[in-house]
């Protein structure tokens, strides 16, 4: 399977914003995976990165606890 079959088979199940960032959930039909993607239109920045789907809808509404680096660390280095 190629990029463009995963791409197409991949389904938003869910998209919410809030304090300036937009969260969407995906889910991709090919196997079964489901990713987060937060956009920020500020600062025109995507952070994407995959999720467990047994734990896909609590990292939808809370995606920063579930990212593997600590929300800190991603601070600053987005600061430097």
């Amino acid at each position: 399977m190629n990029a463009a079959d995963r791409h197409e088979s991949r389904r938003e199940l869910a998209t919410r914003a809030s304090g300036g960032i937009e969260v969407t959930l995906y889910w991709n039909a090919a196997d079964n995976s489901t990713t987060i993607e937060i956009w920020q239109p500020a600062t025109e920045e995507l952070l994407a990165f995959p999720v467990a789907p047994a734990r896909a809808l609590d990292a939808y509404y809370h995606p920063f606890a579930h990212l593997s680096v600590a929300p800190d660390a991603l601070i600053a280095a987005l600061q430097a």
